[in-house]
């Protein structure tokens, strides 16, 4: 019976993540209330590892996504893969055009990431941040649209990102190291600000989480290796599952928000994290008491 309830709290954090790390609404911020309720951390604790219980958690964080990133290789495989017979030269050479941007994009959040991993681990993955970035960035999203009334934007491609402008939203994604920020909003809010459209803001952003999202998951895991060995039976089986419905989640998340931007603009999004931002600190002020 105890199985059973681990493999259906695993298949619920596959759910969250594969909804919302997709969405401008921030999955770790979601991944990190629901252990608030769920206590993952204590589910799997191990005699004689103090810490045990909070570091398998800290792993399960980060590679789980391991699975949403594989559906979106699937997803866009075709404007990624460049080696197809059916491409012509020009189109080969912007996907590989493509993965330098993406690559460009990835540094800052890359070395900055490395260096204060383990401070943004202590510090800021609390609920409370969650509450207040949630909500600040809700009120951006909403103004952001507000502005865009009035404008028209210059970039409807990704192809027509230029390096520098891919630098500067790889600049923004440092932000969403701040939990409950949202990777996948923050560099939405930055591609837009420089005057891409939503659907190609929303692509861009999906190509950048493959490289940043991947090198996360092998610098956590790998942490959680050198410390602690392989993770037990019940550690990886809770691993694989969340993976795995992750990845299937994620793919039909990818295709929803894709098809929703071509109609739509994000205010939705920033209300929704306003609603839920409030709601959680209310929620967690009466408990504190």
């Amino acid at each position: 019976m105890e199985q059973f309830i681990q493999i259906l709290k695993a298949i619920l954090f596959g759910i969250v993540e594969g909804i919302t790390e997709w969405l401008p609404i921030s999955s770790t911020g979601h991944m990190i209330l629901l252990e608030d309720f769920l206590n993952v951390t204590n589910m799997f604790q191990k005699e004689g590892y103090e810490n045990y219980g909070s570091a398998f958690w800290g792993m399960f964080l980060v590679v789980i996504q391991l699975g949403a990133i594989f559906a979106v290789l699937i997803f866009f495989w075709n404007k990624l893969w460049p080696f197809s017979k059916k491409k012509s030269p020009e189109e080969k050479k912007e996907i590989y055009h493509t993965w330098g941007k993406t690559l460009v994009a990835c540094l800052p959040a890359a070395i900055i990431g490395f260096l204060f991993d383990d401070f943004l681990d202590k510090y800021l993955y609390n609920a409370l941040t969650v509450s207040i970035t949630l909500i600040l960035y809700g009120i951006l999203f909403i103004f952001m649209e507000i502005w865009n009334k009035k404008r028209t934007f210059k970039i409807n491609e990704v192809k027509n990102i230029t390096y520098k402008y891919a630098l500067i939203i790889g600049a923004m994604q440092l932000l969403a190291l701040i939990p409950g920020t949202s990777r996948s909003g923050v560099t939405i809010l930055g591609a837009m600000l420089l005057g891409c459209n939503r659907e190609s803001s929303a692509e861009f952003s999906f190509f950048l989480s493959i490289p940043v999202m991947f090198g996360a998951s092998i610098l956590r895991g790998g942490k959680f290796l050198l410390e602690y060995g392989l993770p037990g039976t019940r550690e990886l089986i809770f691993l694989l599952v969340g993976c795995l419905v992750a990845f299937f989640v994620s793919f039909l998340a990818v295709r929803w928000l894709m098809n929703f931007v071509r109609k739509h603009d994000f205010r939705p999004f920033g209300i929704y994290r306003i609603l839920l931002g409030t709601l959680l600190l209310v929620y967690f002020f009466c408990t504190s008491f």
